[in-house]
């Protein structure tokens, strides 16, 4: 497979403090991606800047701070070649006793902050030529198994969003992949493992994916990786 070569690819990672994002800017540091690293507190992750990363202060729930780490990026490297939409929430509530403020929490941060990093990267992406959009779904996005529902359904749309970033920019070499994990070894899930964490996909599978995604060729995109730890149908 002629793979894109990493070496000057800057791409942007968000919710990297932790978790599966760190874990995707480890690996993806290692195969020597340029990186931009959008957090809540860049504070907490200062020692990044040391390995040439832009470290930026990125808040989910704020309209403005996309596309300010987005304008930061481009003005610090002169360029960019991937996004990786990986910060998230989970808020839970029964079905039939909504919590509108929770609901409202996860579309600003699993939904509307991505779309708004993807459409002031866009530009960017379009004139690398091979850009690349990568949103952390979860399985949640593609069926509902249990869990919150309002999650679900935040996650659907957001599988929605992939497939149209997917296909608004496919003519300028953008290519927008969905990885849909299930249950992942982080804290994110901590009080709600369904079995033991040695069980449970790793983050570092999960970043393996993303860097595949981000590798793939213009002629080789993959639309959705669904990501199982247990048997399930069709998925």
């Amino acid at each position: 497979m002629s793979a894109l070569d990493p070496q000057g690819r800057v791409i942007m990672v968000s919710g990297a403090n932790r978790g599966i994002g760190r874990a995707i800017a480890e690996h993806l540091s290692g195969l020597g991606y340029t990186l931009s690293l959008g957090v809540r507190r860049p504070e907490s992750i200062a020692q990044w800047r040391a390995r040439g990363a832009l470290v930026a202060r990125f808040e989910a729930r704020e309209p403005a701070s996309a596309a300010r780490w987005v304008a930061d990026t481009a003005a610090h490297f002169g360029r960019i070649d991937g996004l990786v939409n990986n910060a998230g929430i989970v808020r839970r509530f029964a079905f039939d006793r909504p919590d509108e403020a929770a609901l409202d929490e996860m579309w600003d941060v699993n939904l509307k902050a991505p779309y708004r990093l993807i459409v002031a990267a866009l530009p960017h992406l379009r004139a690398s030529g091979a850009g690349r959009i990568v949103n952390l779904v979860s399985l949640a996005g593609l069926r509902y198994g249990g869990g919150s529902p309002g999650y679900a359904m935040v996650k659907h749309a957001t599988q929605a969003l992939t497939q149209i970033a997917r296909q608004f920019a496919w003519a300028d070499g953008v290519r927008a992949t969905a990885i849909c994990p299930g249950s992942t070894a982080t804290d994110f899930i901590a009080g709600h493992l369904p079995a033991a964490a040695d069980k449970l996909t790793q983050p570092e599978d999960v970043a393996a994916l993303v860097a595949l995604a981000l590798g793939l060729p213009n002629s080789a995109s993959v639309a959705t990786i669904a990501v199982n730890w247990a048997a399930e149908a069709n998925l």
